[in-house]
Order: C-alpha cells, then sequence, then structure tokens
C-alpha cells in the first residue's frame, strides 16, 4: 500500500538536514579567517602578536579579561543545549563527527563505493578484495589531504592567514608552526580513519558529564517502548531477534525487528536498550525507523522526545522550563557584560611613572621660578598603523593653564604593537600653593591622544604634581 493511501507523509530526513548544516558551518568556519575589517579579524588569539582580535576589534594582550567570559559563553551554550537537547552538540557540530561522515559517507561511500550504503554503518568493506584496498589508499590520501587543509584552518584562528603561509614559506625560521601543522594533520588522520567513534565512546569527557545534566525533558532519541515493545529487560539483555517472538508476548507491539535503527547507527548502539553515553543524537535511527515504519503507514518508533513525553507518558515535553530559562538568563547576562567590557577597549596603552627625584627648581631671566616635575611615560599604540601622538595636562579646578607639558614639545610618532618610552616634564611658573611647612602634592590627569583621532584614540590617566614648600622656591638660584 503506498505511503499516500496510508496517509502517512515521510519528512525530509534528519540525516540530510544535518548535512546542509555541515555544509553551511563548514563555508563559515573556512572563510572567516579570511574576513578582515580594517585589518581585524573576527576571532584570532594571536600569540605571536600578542593581540586578541574579536568582532573585528582589536585588544591587546593586556586586555585578555574578556576570555574568560568567552569561554563561559561556550561552556554554558554547549551544557545548555544539552540540558535542552541531549548529546545535540555531537551529532550536529562536533568537529569530530563532521570529519567522519565527511570521510565515511562522502569519501567512503558516495565518492569511492568502498561502502555500499550510508544507511549501514556496521558492515566495514571487504578489504580481501584487491580493488577495496586501492580504494582504501585512496581514500586514505584524500583525508590526508583534507587533515592538513582543516589543521591549517584551525591554526588561523592563531595565526591569521596573512602570516601563516608567509611562515610557511621560511620553516626553519617557524618550526613550531610547521610542526603544529603536521602534528593536528596526523592526529586528524589517526582519530578519524583508525580511532572512529571510539573517540566519542572512550576518549571524548563530554559524553561522561551528559547524564549530570539531563533531566526528564531533555529531548533525545528515544524508543518507545510501549508501541513498539520490550526488546530488552531490565539488564539489557536482548530477549527477541524476531517480530512474531516478540508479537508472542505483547500482541500489540509493533517493532519489526528489522534492524534498520541498530545497523545505520555510527556508534554501534541500538537505541531499543534505552538511554546510553554513546548516543550523539544524530538522529539517524530516527531516519531509519521513519522509512520502515512510513511504508507500514504507522509513525516512527524511534523519535526526538523526552522521557516525560515517550516513556513516562505524563504529557508534552516543556522546552522552556526553569533550568534551560536560568542558562538563557545567564547567556545574556555574560553577553550584555562581554558586550560592555569590550566597547570600553582602549585604543592605546599607557603607563606613568614619576621619576625618583620630586623635582626640581630653576630661577628664570624674569625672576620667575619654574618648577619642574619628570615622568617616565610607556606608550603602546595597539592600532594597525602608525600615529602620532601628545599629551596634555588637566589640572585641578583653578589650576588651568598653570601647568604646562615643556616636554615633549612636538608630536611624537608610535609604530604597531612597540612600546614607546618617553621622558615628560611638566613645568609651572606660577605660586600654586604657598606652604611654608611642607611640599604639596597636586592631583592631576593626563590625557594623551592620537593626533587626528582625538575623540577615538585617546586615555586618561591620574598622576601627581609636587609642588616644593615656600622656602625652597623663595631660596631659588
Amino acid at each position: 500500500m503506498s505511503e499516500e493511501k496510508k496517509g502517512i507523509e515521510i519528512p525530509t530526513e534528519w540525516r540530510i538536514k544535518r548535512y546542509f548544516l555541515y555544509a553551511l558551518v563548514t563555508v563559515i568556519i573556512l572563510v572567516l579567517p579570511w574576513i578582515t575589517i580594517e585589518g581585524n579579524h573576527f576571532f584570532l588569539l594571536s600569540f605571536d602578536k600578542l593581540k586578541l582580535h574579536l568582532a573585528f576589534i582589536q585588544f591587546d594582550m593586556q586586555e585578555l579579561y574578556l576570555m574568560p567570559f568567552l569561554l563561559m559563553i561556550m561552556f554554558l551554550g554547549i551544557f545548555g543545549m544539552t540540558v535542552m537537547g541531549g548529546r545535540v552538540f555531537c551529532g550536529w557540530v562536533c568537529p569530530q563527527t563532521v570529519f567522519r561522515v565527511i570521510y565515511r559517507d562522502l569519501i567512503e561511500t558516495k565518492i569511492l563505493g568502498l561502502r555500499k550504503r550510508i544507511k549501514n554503518k556496521q558492515q566495514e568493506p571487504d578489504m580481501s578484495k584487491a580493488e577495496n584496498k586501492v580504494k582504501k589508499v585512496i581514500a586514505i590520501l584524500l583525508w590526508t589531504l583534507l587533515s592538513f587543509v582543516a589543521a591549517a584552518n584551525f591554526l588561523w584562528y592563531f595565526v591569521p592567514p596573512e602570516d601563516f603561509f608567509a611562515y610557511l614559506a621560511d620553516p626553519a625560521e617557524h618550526m613550531t608552526l610547521f610542526g603544529a601543522v603536521i602534528g593536528i594533520a596526523l592526529f586528524l588522520i589517526y582519530d578519524i580513519i583508525f580511532l572512529q567513534e571510539n573517540f566519542c565512546v572512550y576518549v571524548c569527557p563530554y559524553s561522561r558529564i551528559q547524564s549530570v545534566l539531563y533531566d526528564e525533558h531533555t529531548v533525545m532519541a528515544l524508543y518507545d517502548i510501549h508501541r513498539g515493545g520490550h526488546i530488552y529487560d531490565e539488564n539489557k539483555e536482548k530477549l527477541f531477534t524476531k517480530q512474531k517472538d516478540l508479537q508472542a508476548v505483547e500482541p500489540h507491539a509493533e517493532c519489526t525487528a528489522c534492524e534498520s535503527c541498530v545497523t545505520v547507527c555510527p556508534t554501534h548502539i541500538d537505541i531499543r536498550k534505552g538511554l546510553q553515553l554513546e548516543c550523539i543524537n544524530c538522529l539517524e535511527c530516527v531516519d531509519a525507523c521513519t522509512t520502515v515504519m512510513g511504508k507500514l503507514g504507522k509513525p516512527s518508533l524511534v523519535t526526538w522526545s523526552s522521557d516525560y513525553e515517550i516513556i513516562d507518558q505524563k504529557g508534552k515535553t516543556k522546552y522552556f522550563r526553569t533550568k534551560v530559562l536560568g542558562y538563557i538568563a545567564l547567556l545574556v547576562i555574560i553577553s550584555i557584560i562581554l558586550g560592555m567590557m569590550g566597547s570600553k577597549k582602549e585604543h592605546m596603552l599607557l603607563n606613568i611613572n614619576k621619576e625618583n627625584r620630586l623635582y626640581s627648581v630653576e630661577k628664570q631671566a624674569d625672576n620667575k621660578v619654574r618648577v619642574d616635575n619628570a615622568y617616565e611615560f610607556l606608550l603602546q599604540n595597539t592600532e594597525n598603523h602608525d600615529l602620532d601622538y601628545f599629551f596634555e595636562v588637566i589640572p585641578p579646578k583653578g589650576m588651568e593653564g598653570k601647568i604646562v607639558i615643556t616636554k615633549p614639545s612636538e608630536k611624537f610618532t608610535a609604530s604597531p604593537n612597540v612600546k614607546k618610552k618617553k621622558i615628560v616634564v611638566l613645568s609651572t611658573t606660577e605660586m600654586l600653593v604657598d606652604d611654608e611647612r611642607k611640599d604639596s602634592v597636586i592631583p592631576i590627569t593626563i590625557r594623551a591622544y592620537a593626533v587626528g583621532h582625538e575623540d577615538k584614540i585617546v586615555v586618561l590617566r591620574n598622576s601627581t604634581f609636587t609642588f616644593p614648600r615656600a622656602d625652597i622656591i623663595k631660596s631659588a638660584k
């Protein structure tokens, strides 16, 4: 009987939707390092130049206080995703899964025909045939090439492409980078070709923490035992291998025992056994059962749902529950904090140290006494091009214009990523404080700015100007 007569419409397979997402994510990850705005990348953690690029804004390594917030967003995002959708990250985003799909489904199955069907992941190719041995070598060579591309792509987020290829052209001077490319590529070759899904099952720590995050409303691939019947007992021992034996005990059981959901599983589990840490929520078993049961005019026995709805049958799954809303709130709060802190980026860095000598006093030709305070300014240009800089003094109210900069007398140039040391002298010929007993410490503010960019590239630093006792002023020579 046709599907139309049965009234069951088989939806687009989850596998196809995953392929589209994989393609989109791959393009974004490959292209993003090449996109720059005013020389800044979307994300770049450069240990070479001690820079952090975030959302096309460049930060100095002294502003790495932003990194903890990025890490919190990443981990909270993954944990929140797990609370809501189980190991959906593993099946839909994780590079390990994407790479395995590229190698197994695309290279081995579609391109080379080494595997007969995508839907049978349990049957390994017959390597006794000479033809298959040649295909296996070709598959390894193709993946080796892609491994080097993936390794380079990963490193582009630490060494931008414009520097990466220039460095590789001179491997003797950049052995660390050269070794990193080879090391990452070799790991990917071993992982994807030989370790395979054992990485997900035995190596990845994420599978061990998922059970802590799950609750009864967590959405995952689940077998409906109420409709399908009990294939396994409480000890996870298999009871039936044929439908007729199952229906002899449970006449209502709909499971055909075709095991399509088993043969298609990349981590080699039987979803009918219940929740297992090896399940990566790829939903291939859902597709398999949907196809088989759809031909019988029935809905799938394996669905993407929750224990609350399928196993316990208490009602509809609650997606936006308190725990999930808590994760969303935390992510929003941390994102706002990150945005606020990132918006306060300093386009130049400035440290001010006063020299050991508090001041110098000198009598001028017009009989005025000049008081000098000397400072060491350490300035760093955090932009991508040379800029001219200068300083000005902001004294307390009532002393405007009475303390001036006498050195340097002209603007000076600072190159990117180079710390520039300048000796700065502040002077006054005014009687700022008439105190016979002690020197006076006057609070001041130093305003440093890039000439022509005073509205954007500017920083303020608090400091002090020491004015001598009145008797020192009067005895000046």
